[in-house]
């Protein structure tokens, strides 16, 4: 019976190592190129861009003291008829040094859907003072889509949660 525990134990803790060497979906670059859109009537589309502040940690009890956070960046079409099409969603660090870029191409969003990019906890590139910038195609007929942050934490029975959402700049 020790032995069949030992072994258990052995391979939760091999599957739990191999689970943490994954890439996250989020930046795979194979996900977002298949969402690759092809617009052809750009003509009644004017650029336009949303500005998204979000915190992967954030101060606690003082300057020194960081609490890391789990971050769901949502990307959401609003309408429930016309599809969206985002043609740039990069993050950038609390100095506003470019860390990456998700896609730099016309996607498509099918009418009330949602995509998500996950910055996982632990991940402290963006710092304290994160910053998504994501360009899109508005059209006067079509709502404008939501751009939202939601960070979250949890230790023992303590959870801290809050959201964010995005400024459209042009």
């Amino acid at each position: 019976m020790r032995y069949l525990l030992s072994l258990i134990t052995i391979v939760f803790l091999l599957v739990g190592c191999d689970e943490q060497k994954k890439e996250s979906s989020s930046i795979n670059p194979i996900n977002w190129e298949k969402r690759r859109a092809t617009i052809t009537n750009q003509d009644s589309l004017k650029p336009a861009k949303t500005y998204l502040g979000i915190y992967s940690e954030i101060y606690s009890t003082s300057e020194h003291l960081t609490h890391d956070l789990t971050v769901t960046v949502s990307l959401r079409n609003t309408s429930e008829t016309a599809a969206v099409y985002l043609t740039k969603g990069a993050y950038y660090d609390t100095t506003g040094k470019l860390i990456h870029t998700y896609f730099d191409f016309p996607i498509v969003l099918k009418p009330l859907e949602t995509v998500e990019i996950i910055i996982e906890e632990g991940d402290k590139t963006g710092g304290t003072g994160g910053n998504f910038i994501f360009n899109w195609l508005d059209d006067a007929s079509v709502t404008d889509p939501l751009f939202e942050g939601i960070m979250i934490s949890t230790r023992g029975t303590q959870g801290l949660s809050f959201t964010t959402e995005g400024k459209r700049i042009e």
